[in-house]
């Protein structure tokens, strides 16, 4: 298997420095280039077409926000893990809603912040459950003319929206598959079939979307506790 191919996005060069150093001491992963502002954030996702991008909020010239619903649009294979200070929830639901696959502040330590990257690229979530169900509970179902959500929820089967349901619950692969009574690898071939149908490249991409279409709800997953 070849290297996770990382870009950073941060403005601040001793930061950046610091973490690409770490990441290039890693056998499975590598820095593949790095932006100073959100504008060159957009060039390099486009030119490099990194796995992973790490992403801060506060840049020059276009904010994290922006620069991560424009790459996103581009390029939705590209997973994006924002690497910030702010731990607000407006910043972290506008983030959610622009497609960013993981949030972690800028406390973590370096080996947690490398744990991130390798679960990003598996397609896990990288959110505090207690700060996803926060935040997921603002998102409202889009009601679409013409469709019905039954209609709808026949592009997913019933085993994926399972899936999906634990997901949002902030159960771990592992966890989902000792719920459902299957192996590991079972669980992650779901999430994969899951991602190819809805068009996104991680779990917290898959639930913020099925939350819209109104498939699943915060509250089937306290009611199943």
């Amino acid at each position: 298997m070849g290297k996770i191919k990382v870009l950073l996005a941060e403005d601040h060069i001793v930061v950046r420095e610091g973490i690409r150093e770490r990441i290039q001491r890693q056998e499975d992963m590598e820095v593949v280039g790095e932006a100073g502002d959100g504008e060159e954030a957009i060039q390099l996702a486009e030119q490099l077409k990194p796995d992973i991008i790490l992403m801060d909020i506060a840049m020059p010239k276009l904010n994290g926000i922006e620069a991560t619903r424009r790459i996103k649009s581009s390029c939705p294979s590209i997973s994006i893990l924002v690497l910030t200070a702010y731990d607000n929830e407006e910043f972290i639901f506008a983030l959610l809603e622009a497609g960013v696959a993981g949030y972690l502040l800028k406390n973590v330590r370096g080996q947690e912040l490398l744990n991130a990257i390798r679960a990003t690229y598996e397609g896990e979530s990288v959110l505090y459950p207690t700060i996803a169900k926060k935040v997921f509970r603002h998102i409202q179902p889009e009601n679409k003319a013409g469709t019905t959500i039954q209609e709808n929820k026949a592009i997913l089967s019933g085993r994926e929206l399972e899936v999906v349901k634990l997901g949002v619950e902030g159960l771990a692969n592992k966890e989902i598959a000792k719920e459902l009574f299957v192996g590991e690898r079972t669980i992650q071939t779901h999430w994969r079939n899951i991602f190819n149908k809805l068009g996104v490249s991680s779990r917290t991409e898959a639930v913020v979307d099925c939350l819209k279409k109104g498939w699943i709800t915060l509250k089937q997953g306290e009611e199943r506790r």
